[in-house]
């Protein structure tokens, strides 16, 4: 019989089955109809020769059935035994496993922003949307190490909070000399000491101000070596090791204002002017800070060297704690703080005092946080370095744990630009136009070098729930892609939990 297919009808089987009830009607000769007289008589002739053969066979088989039943014995019947059935062993089925979690329906999410993602700006899209617990809303790609231009400060500040502690100062140290009249200018990698006087705030608020540290220290010295004259100072900057400057941070960082080499004594990281955060910055810090700390002795020779063992200290100034420094390189997006912040992660861990011990001083540091670190790539503390690599998802995942305020994240959090409010998201091509929407509600950082463009942090969204996310626009990005990550920030914003990863 025919297999009866899911639609088929099966109270109707197919026609001439094995099912078909009348049987095709037998068609007779035309021989048969038409064979005339002698046919006729051949039938007569044949069917009385058939009548004859049955009669005679009746007569002999009747006696011969007689005589059977004479001569045969009577059978004797046998008792049959009852072969007992046996009983059926009741058994019970095992009990169907059942978990003994709770399963919850997955709600039905409709809000897509799938008509956004092709946007050519976005070179190479990558992105993730988390609930404030965690759970996946959207994803494209989420999973690959990419580059993260500033969004990789945000890995910084984890570290430091981690292994530096809230309350942690850099520290710049005036100490005697090996020589008579001499001083030492040691550097503690503090790079917003400020040279301007005292009552005057410089970019970084509330920086340790250098003619400050310059009276501590005549005071001292006139105290410990009365009649003696300071006739030379020696400038150590040997806190801080290696090269000054990223492998492939572009030199036009400086002139714009961006990024200073990184030395371990320097003042307002070693802006033209302290006052303005993107001033130009120079190419010899050690020795403008030296410049300006002569100033205050008059008459003397200044050299650079390093401090002698045991040197008695004189006098020091510290810098604010990095609960303050944190928001002052995560508002602005300022690449020096953040480098000299990721410096003394790798010292405080014994890693060295080099760019190049960031690669291991900083996963090591995040690894508190339970995420799993093995994919990163660390060039730099800024982000200013192609060769950075952090996947998306590292970054949602941290982020739960910053809008937790786990630890000292918290301090992480409230230093974080805001769109339309503060810092690099208060600028006028981020969030304009219908992404005005979403100001105020945005609270994240920024990051834009000429190969990435990133946008990653938290969403307080329109239906009142919090989202985590990050997007990564990489390759062949330009400074457009800032409007289409706004954008699609924005549709994040309006979707907030119903948002659909189709």
């Amino acid at each position: 019989m025919p297999t009866v297919l899911p639609g088929d009808d099966a109270r109707h089987p197919p026609e001439g089955g094995a099912d078909a009830t009348t049987s095709a009607p037998v068609r007779r000769s035309t021989a048969h109809r038409r064979g005339g007289i002698g046919a006729s008589l051949s039938r007569h002739r044949f069917a009385w020769l058939v009548t004859a053969s049955v009669a005679a066979f009746a007569v002999l088989g009747s006696g011969a059935v007689a005589l059977g039943a004479a001569t045969a014995p009577s059978p004797v019947a046998a008792t049959p035994t009852a072969t007992p059935t046996p009983t059926p062993t009741e058994t019970t089925p095992p009990p169907r496993p059942v978990s003994t979690v709770e399963q919850t329906a997955s709600p039905l999410r409709t809000c897509s922003v799938a008509w956004l993602l092709d946007d050519g700006r976005f070179g190479k899209l990558q992105a993730q949307v988390l609930t404030a617990d965690g759970q996946l809303l959207f994803e494209r790609d989420p999973a690959t190490a990419s580059q993260t231009a500033s969004s990789m400060k945000v890995l910084t500040a984890a570290a430091a909070l981690n292994v530096l502690g809230p309350d942690f100062r850099a520290t710049t140290r005036v100490v005697a000399g090996a020589e008579p009249g001499t001083i030492v200018l040691v550097g503690g990698g503090d790079l917003t000491l400020t040279r301007l006087p005292s009552g005057q705030e410089p970019v970084y608020t509330g920086a340790a101000h250098l003619d400050d540290l310059a009276g501590k220290a005549k005071a001292e010295w006139e105290s410990r070596f009365p009649g003696t004259p300071i006739t030379r100072i020696v400038l150590d900057s040997s806190y801080f090791g290696g090269k000054t400057w990223g492998d492939t941070w572009p030199p036009t960082e400086r002139g714009t204002g961006w990024l200073s080499h990184i030395t371990a004594l320097q003042v307002d990281a070693d802006r033209a002017d302290p006052r303005v955060f993107l001033s130009q910055r120079g190419d010899d810090p050690v020795g403008r800070a030296g410049a300006a700390f002569a100033q205050y002795f008059g008459g003397v020779s200044v050299e650079q060297g390093t401090a002698p063992p045991g040197a008695a200290e004189l006098a020091s100034v510290s810098s604010q704690p990095l609960s303050t420094l944190i928001p002052q390189f995560l508002i602005p997006s300022d690449n020096s703080l953040a480098e000299m912040v990721a410096r003394h992660v790798a010292i405080a861990l014994g890693a060295g005092n080099t760019i190049d011990a960031l690669a291991t001083a900083i996963p090591e540091a995040l690894r508190v946080y339970g995420i799993d670190t093995s994919a990163l790539r660390i060039a730099d503390g800024s982000g200013m370095s192609r060769n950075n690599a952090v996947a998306p998802s590292y970054l949602t995942a941290l982020f739960v744990k910053i809008h937790a305020r786990e630890g000292n994240l918290g301090i992480l959090r409230d230093g974080l630009p805001v769109a339309g409010e503060s810092g690099t998201l208060n600028y006028s091509n981020r969030f304009f136009g219908d992404n005005a929407v979403a100001r105020g509600h945005v609270r994240a950082k920024s990051g834009s070098i000429s190969s990435a463009y990133t946008l990653t942090g938290m969403i307080d969204a329109a239906d009142g729930s919090t989202l985590i996310f990050a997007i990564f626009a990489t390759g062949n990005v330009g400074a457009s892609a800032r409007t289409a990550i706004d954008t699609l920030t924005t549709a994040f914003y309006r979707c907030g939990g119903n948002l659909s990863n189709n």
